[in-house]
């Protein structure tokens, strides 16, 4: 689902800049505002560190730019690895998507449920799109408050959040209520900000470029 930009998605081309651009409409991003890359040195101060453990977290990942799934993915099969139950429930991919993802992780162990009904534009009846995200975030919301997993991935729930169709607030309540040692990843364009307010880490994915702009289709094993 990452190969188009969403045509009926709100998008966040408008948002005042956070990455790669500074206040001043300089580049920020290693290349100096005269087209000359910059030069920095290595940082030998080491940030503040760490002082406590969380029983658990609460990731989302946003913004227009490629990888956001990609993300949920790999933290996914970085889980499995460690032996944690997870769970994934997509909100607008079909089983039909059959996509490398779902084969790999379900071999793993994860749990699997391809809820969706595809693009918004592909959809013949947007009713029957809708029940199937309200049906897809029920499931969701049960997994979360089970305490079974120690990770649910809501695969692009911001969609159905930002056209209607599931509550935000319904959702931010259910994951802040979460049992102590569930861990939630969320993704999606747009996350709204009770998505954001109730997450612990929240990284903006910003497009530079996409293949899918200069007429490139999507590929196995990169896109899906």
């Amino acid at each position: 689902m990452t190969r188009t930009t969403r045509a009926s998605a709100p998008t966040s081309e408008t948002r005042q800049p956070s990455n790669g651009q500074a206040s001043n409409g300089q580049a920020s991003n290693g290349q100096a505002s005269n087209g000359q890359a910059s030069t920095e040195e290595p940082p030998t101060t080491a940030p503040p560190r760490a002082t406590h453990r969380a029983p658990s977290l609460v990731l989302v990942a946003t913004g227009d730019g490629k990888g956001k799934t990609t993300a949920a993915m790999g933290t996914a099969l970085r889980a499995l690895a460690r032996g944690w139950p997870v769970c994934v429930v997509q909100f607008i991919k079909s089983g039909k998507w059959a996509s490398g993802e779902a084969k790999i992780l379900s071999n793993l162990g994860a749990e699997w449920h391809a809820m969706g009904d595809g693009f918004t534009w592909d959809s013949e009846d947007l009713e029957r799109s809708a029940d199937m995200a309200r049906a897809a975030w029920a499931l969701a919301k049960e997994k979360i408050a089970s305490g079974h997993y120690r990770l649910v991935v809501l695969d692009e729930v911001t969609y159905p959040i930002n056209w209607g169709w599931i509550s935000s607030d319904e959702v931010a309540g259910s994951i802040a209520g979460r049992p102590e040692g569930v861990n939630v990843f969320c993704t999606g364009r747009d996350a709204p900000p009770a998505l954001v307010e109730v997450a612990d880490t929240v990284s903006d994915v910003r497009k530079v470029k996409h293949a899918y702009e200069a007429g490139i289709m999507a590929e196995k094993g990169i896109d899906f």
